[in-house]
């Protein structure tokens, strides 16, 4: 898969960047445009909010209703047009699975095909599901378009032999957003399997955020860094330590998702379990802003339950961009 070049209005962010690192081959496609004869897209006029409701321990409340959510934007509360509280069986889930293959993930490149494996076969369901399969490095390479196909997903996985020579996340994060989710016909996951920070992209933390929230992907983050060949030192399982861990929190938080920072193949394994479940007893709320001016702001949405409950968190994105995008409802 190639990598277009970026919208205009990032050239000039990234001249300085460019200048102190080789340029790579080609850069994320831009946020808008023609998407082929794949579906029908319309401008976003609606806002749609996939919702976990845990609490204290974890664990995922069902059973909560349209009025017990209260939804604002910039601090005006909204009006809740639609609202599902089994979304889990309504919806197909459709997962891009991206894996780390750069210099650092060679002494775990074994471990890391096992986990795409098993989160794969965890997390997704025959027959309804889709999953694409992906990896990057200096190169974004799709291995395996949408299928529910798993014996096509497991020779994608096992196909990869070799790594590359820098890490392009935020690129990759931005090109799947764009190029895959975008249009597909159901709840939009991505799901990173890294172990580094970002070292080639032209995109920025911030660039990869605006297309999730934008083409309403949630992401998860799946840090294999500590507890495995080549640890870093002084880094232990579920710690966040320096600025990748910070940035893949990031990435995972502002558009609804979690971070797990995994030290074994059991902790991972229930780092998948979890996901699955939390795809299982979302709710979906959507709503039509009030503000509909397409002006370029970002807007912060906030999401709290109607009766105060300290015991319980709410989490879904934390906002989006005003712009006439287009993607599918």
């Amino acid at each position: 898969m190639t990598r277009l070049l970026l919208p205009a209005c990032f050239l000039a962010a990234f001249a300085v960047a460019e200048a102190q690192q080789p340029a790579p081959k080609t850069s994320p496609t831009p946020p808008a445009g023609d998407q082929g004869e794949q579906s029908e897209t319309i401008f976003i006029r609606r806002v749609r909010l996939p919702i976990t409701v845990v609490d204290k321990k974890g664990n995922f409340i069902p059973g909560l209703t349209k009025n017990d959510f209260l939804v604002s934007e910039d601090r005006v509360l909204q009006q809740i047009e639609t609202f599902s509280d089994d979304l889990g069986q309504a919806q197909p889930v459709y997962v891009a699975v991206l894996m780390d293959t750069s210099p650092s993930t060679a002494g775990k490149l074994k471990f890391e095909q096992e986990a795409a494996k098993n989160f794969i076969y965890t997390v997704t369901r025959a027959r309804k599901d889709q999953v694409l399969f992906a990896t990057f490095d200096h190169e974004i390479n799709l291995r395996q378009d949408f299928t529910n196909r798993t014996e096509s997903l497991d020779r994608a996985v096992s196909g990869v032999k070799q790594t590359g020579n820098q890490t392009a996340l935020f690129d990759a994060v931005w090109q799947f957003c764009d190029e895959k989710l975008r249009t597909a016909p159901g709840r939009r996951v991505l799901v990173v399997i890294t172990d580094g920070d970002d070292t080639y992209s032209r995109a920025n933390l911030r660039d990869a955020i605006d297309i999730a929230q934008r083409t309403e992907t949630t992401i998860f983050a799946i840090s294999t860094k500590a507890g495995f060949i080549a640890t870093v030192p002084g880094v232990e399982a579920g710690q966040v330590k320096d600025k990748g861990d910070h940035q893949l929190e990031t990435l995972a938080e502002e558009t609804g998702g979690v971070a797990f920072f995994t030290g074994d193949m059991v902790s991972l394994e229930r780092s998948f379990t979890r996901i699955s479940k939390e795809l299982r007893a979302q709710y979906l709320v959507t709503y039509k802003p009030l503000n509909d001016r397409y002006d370029g702001s970002f807007r912060k949405i906030e999401v709290k339950l109607a009766e105060s409950r300290k015991d319980l968190k709410v989490r879904t994105k934390r906002g989006y961009t005003a712009i006439a995008d287009s993607v599918r409802p």
